[in-house]
């Protein structure tokens, strides 16, 4: 069976070990979205998602900088499924620890335009 599996990264330092940790799981591709939180809107006022017309570096590294990573990514069976979370474990901590992030895996019905030798581990 194919698995969704999904991953907000609160800590946008650690993506990059966290996308070796996987490759090196097995992960064959993956997905990489800026992507922010109820909490951070509510925190910082309200969405600021459009940068000025002329943003200065200042603008810019402030929108970067104040982003989650949403990673997405298909793999197939649960024993990989496993070995991502233990991988991402190995990176970030406990998930259950507060600002380390959340992973969800879903059951894939149907996966379209990729090739099955792309998602075996």
């Amino acid at each position: 069976m194919n698995y969704l599996v999904l991953m907000v990264l609160h800590n946008t330092a650690a993506l990059d070990p966290l996308l070796s940790a996987w490759e090196e799981s097995g992960v064959k591709g993956v997905t990489i979205l800026p992507s922010t939180g109820m909490a951070r809107l509510r925190h910082r006022g309200g969405l600021a998602e459009d940068l000025p017309l002329i943003p200065s570096l200042e603008d810019i590294m402030e929108h970067v900088q104040d982003t989650n990573r949403t990673l997405f990514t298909v793999v197939d069976g649960e024993d990989m499924v496993e070995r991502i979370r233990m991988a991402t474990e190995a990176i970030t901590g406990p998930l259950d620890s507060p600002n380390t992030g959340i992973m969800i895996v879903l059951p894939a019905y149907a996966v379209y335009g990729l090739n099955r030798r792309d998602i075996e581990s």
